[in-house]
């Protein structure tokens, strides 16, 4: 399994790449194989301000739905178009071309919280 040393993880199994004062959000390789082969991901949050914790979008794979939510508070600067047409980025490229929005956090501190790799390895 793939978890890369650079990311901050949140227990909900979403990922965070920092850069500057935005962030990078996606969902890690262990969800995405937990859910499947994902037909669609439904991001409607583009612009609002969401908190930690908050839902900011839906994952469908064939035989469930996920939430996805906020690891870190912040406003929706942008939503990955690529996943409208190829939502299987997500289970390809869960790190890479496969992330979901990208934020412009509210409270940094929050990272704090976050798991890193090591962490985040023991839960699984």
């Amino acid at each position: 399994m793939n978890i890369p040393a650079n990311l901050k993880y949140s227990t909900d199994h979403e990922w965070v790449r920092v850069e500057g004062s935005t962030a990078v959000i996606g969902i890690t390789d262990f969800a995405q194989n937990q859910l499947g082969d994902i037909v669609f991901v439904d991001i409607q949050t583009e612009g609002e301000t969401l908190d930690q914790g908050e839902v900011f979008g839906a994952i469908e794979a064939v035989k469930t739905v996920a939430d996805a939510l906020m690891p870190v508070s912040g406003k929706i600067a942008e939503i990955n178009p690529a996943l409208e047409s190829s939502p299987e980025l997500v289970n390809k490229d869960p790190y890479g071309e496969g992330w979901m929005v990208r934020i412009e956090m509210t409270d940094p501190s929050q990272l704090d919280k976050l798991m890193d790799a090591v962490a985040y390895q023991t839960i699984l």
